[in-house]
């Protein structure tokens, strides 16, 4: 095991899956000179080359559509956006193309490629750079969706989406690309689709992913010190779901409060509680509570952000809500 950053470990994914396979290649703004805005990519223009490392213009209905052609002539693209905000310019190349090629052909195309970057809150950066669209892209056929939560997943599950034969939506927080975590040495990847239990627990059920798990730690600390006994899982992926492993646990505790960065309407939160009621409904001891975004653009000053974003406090008050109706 070694500790890298979550940078260092999409890098390595990246790096490993060039060096073993020649058709995968990375294209996107600034990820060869500069190496990239995050520094992701650092390094790898030296080692690949300006073929296989590609500086292309602000221009991502453009560049995605070079990709999603790509990807359906044989090759394996890294769709890098700056940002998921701006993805919005490139979304028909994305949902209308990538997702569909493979059923409107009948086989005959497939887009096996990843769109990857940085998703969410970053601070101050105010309403048009902050948004969460994981459960915009999940509610399409023909797309997977990855939310990895600390660097070792984020390199297992990065190789998983670059080798599969579905377009992959990849996307990483803004604010943990610095964060540090173990990583397993030599080679293996997980798989898209299983999510992770975290931590075994009889009293309560948090369900997140993404950097809303960072949030979950925080609060099951206080929560033990109460008494409190919470499983913690981490979806890593929110298409597909792991609904048994979801199912199973409430199954056990009895209660679920789900915790995701995205704004209420429509939420991953909003489909779990969906299926949690109809699947495990007679063995919930309390409703499904669910801890979002507040349902309104991200204010810019930073009291506001915080008050915005699910919270320690606001987590600990779902969980105590389901066991104590306070």
């Amino acid at each position: 095991m070694r500790e890298l950053q979550f940078r260092e470990a999409l890098r390595e994914a990246m790096q490993e899956e060039m060096r073993a396979d020649e058709r995968v290649f990375l294209l996107g703004e600034e990820v060869a000179e500069y190496n990239g805005a995050y520094k992701v990519s650092q390094g790898m223009l030296d080692e690949f080359g300006p073929k296989r490392v590609i500086d292309t213009p602000i221009a991502e209905l453009g560049f995605a559509g070079i990709a999603v052609g790509a990807a359906m002539n044989g090759l394996r693209p890294i769709c890098e956006f700056m940002t998921f905000n701006f993805s919005l310019v490139a979304i028909d190349q994305v949902i209308n193309s990538a997702a569909k090629i493979n059923s409107m052909s009948n086989g005959q195309f497939l887009a096996p490629m990843v769109f990857r970057g940085p998703t969410g809150s970053a601070g101050q950066l105010a309403q048009q750079h902050s948004q969460n669209f994981e459960n915009w892209y999940a509610n399409t056929p023909g797309l997977k969706v990855v939310v990895p939560s600390n660097p070792a997943d984020a390199k297992g599950l990065l190789k998983s989406a670059i080798r599969d034969e579905n377009p992959v939506i990849f996307m990483e927080s803004e604010q943990m690309y610095g964060f540090k975590g173990m990583v397993p040495d030599g080679e293996y990847t997980i798989p898209i689709g299983v999510a992770d239990v975290v931590q075994q627990g009889n009293d309560v059920t948090i369900v997140s992913f993404g950097k809303m798990m960072l949030r979950c730690y925080e609060a099951i600390k206080e929560l033990e010190a109460q008494g409190i006994s919470v499983e913690l899982i981490d979806l890593r992926t929110v298409r597909p779901i792991d609904y048994d492993t979801v199912i199973n646990s409430v199954k056990k505790t009895n209660r679920l409060v789900v915790v995701e960065e995205a704004w209420p309407l429509a939420s991953i939160s909003s489909e779990l509680s969906h299926i949690v009621q109809r699947r495990a409904f007679d063995y919930l001891d309390a409703p499904v509570h669910r801890v979002t975004s507040m349902d309104t653009n991200l204010p810019y000053a930073p009291t506001f952000v915080e008050a915005y974003l699910p919270s320690v406090e606001r987590i600990i008050k779902a969980v105590r809500s389901t066991l104590y109706r306070d």
